[in-house]
């Protein structure tokens, strides 16, 4: 089975639509990675069609809860899961921070090769990022603690916006040492197509500012 068909099979599993072209440019977005993998180092998944799976499906999976029109991935590393999430919705604005400059020269040269003028990359420390405006999502993918992610990157989120941070197992350990000026709006189960490990999402809010 070839790349193109790996994505079709499997994005027509979580039931996605994606716009046309947009599977051609995922293909070419893993032909890019794996090529610059060999001198780089930027992922640890080096078959294609594992690629497909525990790259490409699984950030495509948490597409239903991006809200927009302002996206920023922290510490996006090879793009994921801003890459995918941002071919799949062109008509959203996305960020890719990072503070890598390998991984950063790579995602710049994604974007100018793939056209994707709804995606900026900077490189930052995510402490040191001060946007504007703020966003109305914050995804991660591996972004060591959901309290490290908050307490960091908490406060790029607008006042209704929502920060949402991709795990494994339940993170209830995590959850339990979160620090106050949040909400936690959901953790939800991800089923990831033809991958066996367990995923989840969580999704925390800004808490409301008191007017008293």
């Amino acid at each position: 089975m070839s790349i193109e068909q790996s994505i079709i099979e499997g994005v027509e599993r979580l039931g996605i639509l994606l716009p046309d072209g947009a599977v051609e440019r995922l293909a070419a977005y893993l032909a890019l990675l794996e090529r610059w993998n060999r001198a780089y180092n930027l992922t640890a998944v080096r078959d294609p069609d594992a690629m497909v799976i525990r790259h490409l499906l699984d950030s495509l999976s948490i597409l239903p809860w991006i809200d927009g029109p302002r996206v920023l991935d922290v510490g996006s590393g090879a793009g994921l899961p801003g890459i995918p999430l941002a071919v799949a919705r062109p008509g959203l604005e996305f960020c890719l921070l990072d503070s890598n400059g390998k991984r950063t020269r790579f995602l710049t040269q994604v974007v100018a090769e793939l056209q994707m003028k709804n995606v900026e990359v900077v490189r930052s420390r995510v402490e040191d990022y001060q946007p504007a405006p703020l966003f109305n999502s914050v995804v991660s993918r591996a972004f060591a603690t959901l309290a490290d992610l908050w307490a960091s990157a908490g406060r790029l989120c607008a006042p209704t916006g929502r920060l949402l941070a991709m795990k494994g197992v339940f993170p209830d350990d995590e959850l339990a040492r979160l620090p106050p000026g949040y909400v936690l709006a959901g953790v939800y189960p991800l089923h990831v197509p033809n991958l066996e490990a367990e995923r989840c999402l969580v999704h925390l809010a800004p808490a409301p500012v008191s007017r008293d």
